[in-house]
C-alpha cells in the first residue's frame, strides 16, 4: 500500500490538498474496514480505491475545465488502471477499484461493502473539508452512512447528526 500511496503523490505532485485529501480518505476507509471485519482481500480493494479514488480530478480539470463528480467517474478508470497495472496490483483487484472510482460520486443503488466504506470515508473528510453546515452533516448522515463503524466516527467528529 506504500507503494501505491507514494505513486499517488507523485501523480499529485504540486498538490498537497488533494494529497492531504486522499490520505484521510484511506485512513478512514482503512479503519471501518478494520472495524466491520472486512476480509483481507475486499480491505485490500478498500483501501486501494480510497487512495486513488479522486485520480479523475487532474484530467478531469484538463480536459473539461471542471472537477465535478460525474467527469472524475470518467476520466479516473482508465488512469487508476494504468497506475495500478504499473504497480502489479492484482487484475481483479485492479477491476473492482476501477469501477469503485468510476462510481464514488454515485450515491444511489451502493452495492458492496466496499463501495459503502469508499463514500462513507469521503463523505467523512468532505463535510469538514467544504466546512458543512451542521444540517448538512445530518442529512449526509442519514442519507449516506450504513455501517456501524461509519455512523460511530461520524457522529464523533459531527456530533449535531443526532440531534
Amino acid at each position: 500500500m506504500d507503494r501505491l500511496l507514494y505513486a499517488m503523490m507523485e501523480y499529485e505532485k504540486g498538490c498537497p490538498k488533494r494529497v492531504q485529501h486522499l490520505l484521510k480518505v484511506y485512513e478512514f476507509a482503512r479503519m471501518i474496514g478494520k472495524m466491520e471485519g472486512l476480509d483481507t482481500h475486499t480491505q485490500f480493494v478498500l483501501e486501494s480505491a480510497a487512495v486513488v479514488h479522486d485520480i479523475g480530478i487532474r484530467p478531469a480539470l484538463e480536459k473539461y475545465k471542471s472537477s465535478a463528480g460525474s467527469y472524475q467517474e470518467v476520466e479516473g478508470p482508465p488512469e487508476a488502471k494504468k497506475l495500478l497495472e504499473n504497480l502489479g496490483w492484482p487484475e481483479d483487484v485492479t477491476e473492482r477499484v476501477c469501477w469503485l472510482v468510476g462510481h464514488h460520486h454515485t450515491y444511489t443503488d451502493i452495492q458492496g461493502i466496499d463501495y459503502q466504506i469508499l463514500v462513507e470515508a469521503d463523505f467523512l473528510v468532505n463535510l469538514y473539508e467544504e466546512e458543512s453546515a451542521p444540517s448538512v452533516q445530518k442529512n449526509v448522515y442519514q442519507k449516506i452512512f450504513r455501517t456501524k463503524s461509519g455512523k460511530k466516527i461520524c457522529s464523533l467528529l459531527y456530533p449535531a447528526v443526532l440531534d
